[in-house]
């Protein structure tokens, strides 16, 4: 059963493009194996290339490839897991080969590893091998109903173990499935990577504020804001998608968010009628997504050179029509979740030269699963002038 679990969600993964996360709902996992098989299925789509290269298996691999690639992984790793596989022995030379090369062994496409190669320089291995570390689970504490510290105590009643990592951030201390927890049914917590909390503090919102999150997707970040500004101002949450403008109201209601306002971009009259109007603006955009390879490992084989090449673009646009909503004085973040330069420093850059001096760089940071616990994010304070 735990066999052909796996089998049906690599196929889905990673013969047909389907998203990770999509192809382990659909799955029917056996109740006393459940965590066990996520786990293997997470492990197996990261590092899918290293397996399919010790099982002797050419790259892009095949269907008729996965049993092999899961009695590669068995032999190498003895997993607990009650599968029945047919006798697989390593040969030495081939294993001494692929951990020899990196981009094997470490598991990416050969594109993808000679761009960030060229681009990160030395720095690069390191990052390649932390961003197929699995994540640490963190929780930012909803303000409106209470700190860290009330939330670590809250949790703890129901058997979850924490650390208070800041006034409005937990990290557990092993994973718990806290969405059937009943804090979280009563918007006490979101669940979200330090990091990014850190994108939402950056900005700087305040009570009594306009504040516009205009790529706020599903709204993490926008509920941050919203706890931020204690319910008091103007928030607007702007996406291009109106079905995770729904989902944001939603998780609004839960968390108890009253000052929140949802807008779909339909076109730039869309972001003109809002010319001047705001003292915050949090620009989130459409990004890569390598630096959050760790909680998305299946990334690294849908994204292709000419995606990053169109995003690029696209955040060059929203850096050309999105800004003019901000008031004189105002400020705004821009932010990805990659640790490419072409979307982070180098994009940032070109848009303050070509402001002529209407805006203002103020800072930069960049966090990484090297340096710390956190998914990889970059982001920048930018004021107007």
């Amino acid at each position: 059963m735990m066999q052909s679990a796996l089998i049906s969600i690599l196929q889905s993964v990673l013969i047909e493009g389907h998203p990770l996360d999509k192809a382990l709902a659909r799955a029917e996992l056996d109740g006393r194996h459940k965590s066990e098989t996520v786990q293997a299925a997470q492990h197996l789509v990261r590092y899918a290339r290293r397996y399919g290269a010790l099982a002797g298996r050419s790259w892009p691999l095949k269907s008729g490839d996965l049993s092999a690639l899961l009695a590669a992984w068995a032999a190498l790793e003895s997993p607990s897991l009650p599968l029945k596989l047919k006798p697989f022995t390593q040969d030495k030379a081939l294993l001494a080969e692929v951990k020899a090369n990196p981009v094997l062994w470490q598991s990416y496409p050969d594109w993808l590893y000679e761009l960030m190669s060229e681009r990160l320089g030395d720095a690069w291995p390191a990052l390649a091998e932390a961003l197929n570390r699995p994540p640490a689970q963190y929780l930012r504490a909803n303000t409106l109903h209470g700190d860290a510290g009330a939330l670590k105590k809250r949790l703890a009643e129901e058997k979850v173990a924490t650390d208070v990592i800041s006034d409005s951030c937990l990290k557990l201390k092993r994973f718990a499935n806290v969405f059937r927890t009943q804090a979280f049914k009563e918007g006490r917590f979101e669940q979200q990577d330090w990091g990014s909390q850190q994108i939402a503090q950056l900005l700087g919102a305040a009570p009594g504020m306009t504040v516009i999150d205009a790529c706020a997707g599903a709204g993490g970040k926008t509920l941050a804001l919203a706890a931020q500004m204690q319910n008091k101002g103007r928030l607007l949450a702007m996406d291009i998608f109106e079905g995770k403008l729904q989902a944001l109201r939603k998780r609004a209601r839960r968390a108890g968010v009253h000052n929140l306002e949802t807008r779909v971009i339909e076109g730039s009259a869309t972001i003109k009628r809002l010319k001047g109007k705001a003292d915050r603006l949090l620009l989130d955009v459409p990004c890569s997504g390598l630096g959050v390879l760790r909680r998305n490992p299946d990334a690294k084989w849908t994204i292709a050179p000419e995606h990053l090449d169109n995003l690029i673009a696209i955040q060059r646009e929203i850096l050309d029509s999105y800004p003019r909503m901000l008031k004189a004085g105002g400020k705004l973040v821009y932010a990805t979740c990659s640790l490419l330069p072409q979307e982070n420093q180098l994009q940032v850059a070109d848009f303050i030269a070509r402001s002529a001096g209407q805006f203002v760089l103020e800072s930069e940071h960049t966090l990484s699963p090297v340096e710390g616990d956190t998914d990889g994010f970059y982001m920048a304070l930018i004021s107007r002038q």
